[in-house]
């Protein structure tokens, strides 16, 4: 592991002492697990974008359709007072 000096606002640092303390972590292990976390959502996201984008354009098929109604949308009993 490598040690790596951090510098925090007040706000900050109150904030990571607190979540730190109630997951029973040093200051450093918390704030090296919420960067891990961020790292590998950060892959993850990056990972699916590639997987959309390699999809290519795609064409809307069939003829074009009307807009509904406003009244088609909400004319549903759940949207019908009693």
């Amino acid at each position: 592991m490598k040690n790596v000096t951090i510098t925090l606002d007040r706000e900050t640092a109150a904030w990571t002492r607190v979540h730190a303390a109630q997951r029973n972590l040093s200051v450093s292990r918390f704030v090296g697990e919420v960067l891990r976390e961020h790292m590998r959502e950060s892959r993850e996201y990056d990972a699916a974008m590639k997987r959309f984008l390699s999809r290519g354009p795609f064409k809307l098929t069939g003829p074009p359709q009307k807009y509904p109604k406003r009244e088609e949308l909400y004319d549903r009993p759940v949207f019908r007072r009693r």
